[in-house]
């Protein structure tokens, strides 16, 4: 079964394409999922200066309806997880998106911040099952040498989400106003849950699938196991690996997510329009993309030429912790473009960790398990980012809306997690 490992990038892509390309199929799937995830979540923080005008929103209510979708987030993650590896990907996932593009378009029927609330936590609830299940799917139809690499391409959907949205959203709150933003983006959902229940087939069932690929993505098999008690997850040296470094490093996303457009207008009087917001923000997750998949064939390049995967992870992982130093001088920069350039390359950065955070527990958890690992460890990162919402709301109500605090804070976090994985992280494929 073909590894190539000293082959050239270039080589290693043919020979993969060679086996057969059905599996790319299905990660373009899980991809769109993401992007429309991403739009439905960064479509809040771009219309916050709107519905903070017409809706008589305070910096401590946008924090509070924040909040509740990181409720939703959290206790979604613990049962999507386990339903995921329960009942299939297939059948959570669809229900999963069909729910959450129903609650999308309930946002347009609120006319308060305690309706907001209610849409945000029923949107995190179903949202959660977003990351388990293209995980779950990557595991499924990946190899190690290409997981962190598939896991960079799909979570590339998140930054392309996140700039389609400030690209767009301005015209249609310009047209037909914000009600209407949020019911096309419930029907975009919808027309992706049709195609996922048309198109998604594991991989020792999908129809055409070609022998070559299907052996070629069971070259890291391991042997299947039933149903486990949750009592053993929690039981599980890698489970606490993940779970705690995820939850001191995720929230920092979402500070991205729902503060970087207040920032911005605060720090440059920008308004909410295409030139101003839009292509400011649209650079920032542009470069995310290329780090989340950068990162990724890091990681992979490393492994091809003989490292073993984990520590492929760590080394990756080491590069990228320094790079998000970078995000300091974003509070005190000389101006907009320098203040973009700092953040960019901060979060193009953490998108590259995420992708080798997420390989590293795929390396060492068994298929059957990696839902549950990974949606409980996904559940204590949305608990840290409930605090990460108070706590900005907070700092930034105390300190006049100063953010030089929360950006000085931000590398220290990854490098705490760093130290953490090194030493709890298994170095091989745990026993079910």
């Amino acid at each position: 079964m073909p590894r190539f490992p000293h082959a050239s990038i270039g080589d290693k892509v043919r020979g993969a394409f060679a086996v057969g390309k059905t599996r790319w199929g299905m990660l373009a799937l899980v991809f769109f999922a993401t992007t429309i995830n991403y739009i439905d979540r960064a479509a809040l923080g771009i219309m916050q200066p709107v519905l903070a005008e017409e809706l008589g929103w305070t910096a401590m209510d946008y924090a509070n309806i924040n909040f509740w979708f990181q409720v939703g987030y959290a206790i979604g993650f613990l049962v999507q997880g386990r339903l995921i590896d329960s009942v299939g990907v297939k059948r959570a996932f669809f229900v999963a998106v069909l729910l959450w593009s129903l609650a999308t378009g309930a946002h347009g029927l609120a006319t308060s911040a305690a309706g907001f609330m209610v849409c945000r936590f029923i949107l995190g609830l179903t949202e959660a099952a977003n990351y388990p299940a293209c995980v779950k799917t990557t595991r499924l139809w990946f190899p190690a040498g290409e997981r962190a690499i598939a896991t960079g391409l799909f979570n590339a959907g998140t930054n392309v989400g996140a700039m389609v949205t400030p690209a767009l959203l301005p015209l249609i709150l310009t047209v037909w106003g914000w009600q209407a933003a949020f019911i096309a983006m419930g029907c975009l959902g919808l027309v992706w849950v049709v195609l996922w229940g048309l198109k998604y087939f594991n991989p020792e069932d999908h129809p055409s699938v070609r022998q070559s690929e299907l052996a070629y993505i069971q070259q890291d098999a391991e042997p299947e196991s039933g149903r486990l008690p949750f009592s053993h997850i929690l039981r599980r040296r890698g489970t606490w690996a993940f779970a705690v470094a995820f939850a001191i490093t995720a929230p920092v996303f979402w500070f991205y997510l729902y503060w970087l457009p207040p920032f911005l207008n605060q720090q440059y009087n920008l308004g909410i329009s295409v030139t101003q917001m839009g292509i400011p923000l649209m650079l920032i997750w542009l470069t995310a993309d290329f780090g989340s998949i950068g990162g990724g064939i890091l990681s992979s390049w490393l492994i091809g030429r003989g490292m073993p995967a984990i520590r492929a992870r760590l080394v990756s992982m080491l590069l990228f912790a320094c790079t998000i130093i970078s995000v300091v001088f974003a509070a005190h920069a000389s101006g907009l473009w320098m203040a973009v350039l700092a953040i960019a390359v901060a979060v193009g950065a953490h998108q590259a960790w995420t992708a080798n955070i997420w390989s590293l527990v795929m390396d060492y958890t068994p298929k059957h398990l990696i839902s549950t690992v990974f949606g409980f460890g996904s559940m204590c990162a949305a608990i840290g980012g409930m605090f990460m919402t108070q706590i900005v709301g907070a700092v930034l109500t105390a300190t006049q809306n100063n953010y030089a605090v929360l950006f000085t804070l931000i590398p220290t976090m990854y490098f705490i997690a760093l130290v953490w994985l090194y030493f709890m992280a298994p170095r091989k494929l745990e026993a079910s």
